[in-house]
């Protein structure tokens, strides 16, 4: 059995690390570069930054962040937001990231997951789903993927999406409840379950985790391969070593700090 991973998920913002609760509400809360440095001494398992608004704001992605975090950071980490083609994955990876992450240019082109794979590997490239909860009835899983930063729905059942991205070639999924983000009240683990009984590939939990408790029940109950923290650690509540004690003496197989 693989061990369980710790991911913690940075969002930034004109180069600041930022916070939201269900996407809005944004507020700065340092410098990422420093939090990337001081989680990894900390012994996270992985980082993944978010440049929240690069798809948005049709720009390109933070690069300057990207090789500063590489010259500071020897744990893996994947960058996503901004990145519409196999170029700009290029540049993301040349500049020291072992991940991109697309979300929504892959939406918009579905192909470029496939190009991306073809160029990188599989184990490049992660399928990273906004998702909140559909009107009864309006989708079969009752789950729509929205883009752009949470702001444009687009009818996509996500469920569908995760499969097809499976079939693309993406060698993970990022489950993102945005019903759930920054809420600290649990993620949501029938979304979660049900992307992770549907796929081969792993899946991460992303979007309300507050206690460890919450970490403990994506990676059983959700059956995710890897939890991502944020606010957690931003806000100091928890310590990467007490979120992994807890899974470890929950008896979940954890790469510890010590």
């Amino acid at each position: 059995m693989l061990s369980k991973r710790l991911i913690s998920c940075l969002d930034v913002r004109d180069g600041r690390l930022v916070k939201s609760v269900r996407f809005v509400n944004t507020k700065d809360i340092g410098d990422p570069v420093s939090a990337a440095r001081r989680y990894y001494e900390a012994g996270l398992d992985e980082l993944v930054f978010y440049d929240i608004t690069a798809s948005s704001d049709q720009r390109a992605i933070m690069l300057d962040v990207v090789e500063e975090v590489a010259r500071q950071v020897f744990i893996p980490f994947s960058v996503g937001g901004g990145l519409r083609s196999v170029e700009d994955c290029r540049k993301v990876l040349e500049a020291g990231a072992e991940k991109v992450n697309l979300n929504t240019a892959a939406v918009g082109n579905p192909g470029v997951i496939s190009e991306a794979a073809d160029a990188f590997g599989v184990q490049a490239v992660v399928l990273s789903m906004d998702i909140r909860a559909a009107g009864s009835g309006s989708l079969p899983s009752g789950y729509e993927i929205v883009t752009h930063g949470g702001r444009r729905v687009t009818g996509m059942d996500a469920l569908e999406w995760a499969r097809r991205g499976e079939v693309l070639g993406a060698g993970e999924i990022v489950v993102n409840s945005i019903d759930a983000d920054g809420t600290l009240e649990g993620y949501e683990l029938k979304l979660t379950r049900m992307i992770a009984d549907n796929v081969g590939i792993p899946v991460i939990a992303s979007g309300g985790g507050g206690r460890p408790e919450h970490l403990y029940d994506a990676l059983t109950e959700g059956g995710a391969d890897a939890a991502l923290v944020a606010s957690m650690l931003h806000y100091g509540h928890y310590t990467v070593d007490s979120i992994k004690q807890h899974l470890h003496d929950q008896g979940l197989k954890i790469r510890m700090t010590n």
